[in-house]
């Protein structure tokens, strides 16, 4: 079997050591508002949590998708349709966080635990 890359690991939210178990239970479009997150990788016993509260961290990642959707989202909106009233800019911005927020959910803690877990890949895990 070929050996998943890093950034792979990350964007199909696998386990950083192993880079082969799920971090999540539910795949993004199985059930798309499900965040349930596995204590421990099936695969290698890795625990998720290395301290209690390390996904407060993640909030700030979270913070920058929010602020990237937002920006793109006023962009679009002012460039493309024609500047329209501040109550636009407001609901269409708000839809869209909403409807983005299990992705920036699950993918901000996916990179807050790849970057900063201290957590290294180890071949040995890996099937």
């Amino acid at each position: 079997m070929e050996k998943r890359s890093s950034s792979e690991a990350l964007l199909t939210c696998k386990c950083p050591r192993c880079r082969e178990g799920e971090m999540f239970k539910y795949k993004l479009l199985e059930k798309w508002f499900s965040i349930d997150m596995y204590d421990k990788c099936p695969n290698c016993e890795q625990t998720y949590e290395p301290e209690p509260g390390f996904y407060f961290g993640a909030m700030f990642v979270s913070y920058a998708f929010s602020a990237a959707i937002t920006l793109t989202t006023g962009f679009v909106l002012y460039n493309f349709f024609g500047n329209p009233e501040t109550w636009v800019y407001m609901s269409v911005v708000l839809v869209s966080l909403a409807i983005f927020w299990p992705v920036m959910f699950k993918y901000s803690r996916s990179i807050f635990l790849h970057l900063f877990g201290g957590i290294r890949f180890n071949p040995k895990y890996s099937d």
